[in-house]
């Protein structure tokens, strides 16, 4: 693997586990802020996030190298930790996807390239989400009680029913993961 896209994948793998344990975080200040909604659908995107992990994991050489990761440290309210994950995500779609992508394509790594494209897709599912329930929760309200689905193979989210086929990946509906 060229170092370029191997550094990427080092960086994205940080970062995507940073969100995972970021989010679940988050969902105990929401729970404690009896925003119970809200933290299911922090707690659905904290699972997506490890997938988006995963995926840059496996795709990895098995060599050492050193990862980073930039984020906010430190739990806010939940409505500031909302912010904080919309302005992740935000970064993830404007900046940080988008040149890793082209460097892994322009580097010949198609398989890092499939792994850095179905996480870019389905932050932008995220970002809408937590802007969502943003604006929930600055009404004083929770989010919605509806359940969040999560494919398994690629991270994608979406609210209610899983479809019958990944619209990302193309994985069956029975590779979702319900939080209800």
């Amino acid at each position: 693997m060229h170092p370029m896209t191997e550094s990427n994948l080092h960086n994205a793998y940080a970062g995507e586990s940073m969100a995972h344990m970021r989010y679940l975080i988050f969902a105990a200040k929401a729970e404690r802020e009896d925003f119970k909604n809200t933290a299911r659908l922090l707690r659905a995107i904290a699972f997506a996030e490890q997938v988006h992990a995963t995926n840059h994991f496996m795709r990895m050489p098995r060599t050492a190298a050193p990862m980073s990761g930039e984020a906010p440290f430190g739990v806010g309210t939940t409505s500031q930790n909302l912010q904080y994950a919309i302005d992740g995500e935000t970064f993830e779609i404007n900046e940080m996807y988008p040149v890793y992508k082209e460097t892994a394509l322009f580097q010949g790594e198609k398989v890092v390239v499939t792994s850095f494209d179905w996480a870019l897709q389905t932050e932008k599912v995220h970002q809408k989400l937590f802007m969502d329930a943003k604006a929930m929760v600055d009404q004083g309200k929770d989010w919605k009680e509806s359940k969040v689905q999560i494919c398994e193979t690629c991270g994608y989210t979406i609210e209610g029913d899983a479809p019958d086929k990944c619209p990302i990946c193309g994985a069956k509906k029975e590779g979702f993961r319900e939080f209800a």
